[in-house]
């Protein structure tokens, strides 16, 4: 019966732990979304057959099988995302390194010594060189066994909290690389997106070139027959050289996106991709519906960050606080000891040593105070920064709902003021070819279209940015299982 109290009295007592009970910190977000689609049956941002984010994956997400191959070429090969998993891979083997602590480490040793002592050092009387030249002692000593170096009894958790406090980390910074991939799948998405935008643009800059060159020469036919003077000539070339400055610029701007792809995709693109999909094409992704701000604190990687990281902070104040209690060990020794090796494993050779140390802080200058006060602090710290974390992803996903909205409007206005520059331009045209108005008429309607026209492809390709945004906002993707073994 004595046994039994003491052993469930050990048990009581490794029980203990000083951490404070986890609670998620209150997130000051507002219940639900703003109104960012309020037209054609649509409320709160969802479309009719809109799926959640978390229910697709990027390849179900991203239509355009030329972006596809481009975003598996970058998280196979991306520089960035391989320094991140290593980081996860670190993270992983220091919470092995501080877990192990929990259990005894046992050690295996074996010895062989031999002595050799002179017989006049010897405290015997009437001792001197010896009769017969033994005028030395020799001992033989040989040993096998096994040993428990300083092993922490853990009464208070200290061990158990600091080993948790690592495992919070390791998952952190598992929730730190999905962020990291989530942000590269946007990112090719978004240079991808920019550059069809500045390919499409370029065509667009090119016919525009293309013609009005061809306007140049008639301009200068006109000139040279007295038809027309100088002023028109020169009006026209003011066309030319407008649509060629664009185009350089189109050409810089676009070949600089190039570049930052190849860099995120780890290395030169291949001449065998798929063919794109045009901007204007309505499959180039699958309609998302924003749901409740509550599902960002589940799904968004950097949320989830930032919880971990806290519940870190918590295991860390248990561990401070257990400091204040004594600190037992443990050491032991179980083997063989023998003069002779032949002998060694035998039972009159059997030795064991087993030994306790108690440590108890009484004098520390507030030591152990100010790692509680730091350890409570370092939460608070925590807290603030998991609830700035959840403010900023409900402003990201508020910030994409808009821009759905009015992107949608914005090209639905776009298209109508391109088609009126259009027949203006026309008209315009025609009414100098009729000798009806001056080539300055001309110029200002064609410089209008070409304006209008790029500023659709640009309205077009941010529109698709945008909802990339939306997706990554969400927490994008199947969230993986990630074991902290």
């Amino acid at each position: 019966m004595r046994k039994f109290v003491v052993l469930a009295g050990a048990t009581a007592l490794a029980s203990c732990n000083f951490a404070p009970a986890y609670r998620q910190p209150v997130a000051p977000i507002s219940a639900t979304f703003p109104q960012a689609d309020g037209q054609g049956g649509e409320q709160n941002g969802t479309r009719a057959g809109a799926r959640a984010a978390t229910d697709l994956g990027w390849r179900d997400y991203f239509g355009d099988l030329r972006l596809q191959a481009l975003i598996a070429a970058a998280l196979a090969n991306n520089r960035d995302l391989a320094q991140s998993v290593a980081r996860v891979a670190q993270a992983r083997a220091q919470y092995r390194i501080q877990d192990a602590d929990r259990l005894p480490q046992l050690n295996l040793q074996a010895g062989a010594s031999r002595n050799r002592t002179p017989l006049n050092s010897l405290a015997f009387p009437g001792s001197g060189s010896g009769s017969g030249g033994a005028d030395s002692f020799t001992l033989n000593q040989f040993s096998v066994g096994a040993s428990v170096s300083s092993f922490e009894l853990d009464f208070w958790g200290r061990v158990r909290n600091l080993s948790e406090a690592q495992r919070r980390e390791y998952l952190a910074t598992v929730e730190a690389e999905r962020a990291f991939r989530l942000s590269l799948i946007g990112q090719v998405a978004a240079t991808y997106l920019q550059i069809r935008a500045g390919e499409e643009q370029i065509a667009l800059a090119e016919r525009s070139v293309t013609g009005r060159r061809e306007g140049l020469v008639i301009a200068r036919k006109r000139m040279d027959a007295g038809v027309t003077s100088t002023v028109d000539y020169d009006q026209a070339a003011l066309l030319v050289t407008q649509a060629e400055t664009e185009l350089a610029d189109l050409r810089r701007t676009t070949q600089q996106s190039e570049n930052l792809l190849t860099v995120l995709v780890g290395g030169p693109i291949a001449d065998t991709l798929p063919a794109p999909r045009p901007l204007s094409d309505p499959g180039q992704y699958t309609n998302l519906q924003p749901g409740l701000p509550s599902s960002l604190l589940e799904n968004r990687p950097d949320i989830l960050q930032a919880e971990q990281r806290l519940r870190a902070a918590n295991a860390n104040i248990g561990a401070a606080r257990a400091a204040f209690l004594p600190r037992i060990s443990l050491t032991g020794l179980l083997g063989f000891v023998s003069p002779q090796l032949g002998s060694l494993i035998q039972g009159s050779s059997f030795q064991y040593q087993t030994a306790a140390n108690a440590t108890q802080p009484i004098l520390t200058w507030g030591k152990s105070s100010a790692g509680v006060a730091l350890t409570k602090a370092q939460a608070d710290e925590l807290v603030a920064a998991y609830q700035r974390a959840a403010q900023g992803a409900f402003r990201e996903v508020a910030d994409a709902l808009v821009a759905r909205r009015q992107y949608a409007e914005q090209i639905e206005a776009q298209v109508r003021t391109v088609d009126a520059q259009r027949r203006l331009a026309r008209v315009a045209r025609l009414r100098y070819d009729h000798g009806l108005s001056i080539y300055l008429e001309v110029l200002d309607a064609e410089r209008s279209l070409f304006s209008a026209e790029q500023q659709l492809l640009a309205l077009r390709s941010a529109q698709l940015q945008s909802e990339v945004s939306l997706y990554v906002a969400l927490g994008g993707g199947l969230k993986e299982t990630v074991s902290a073994g």
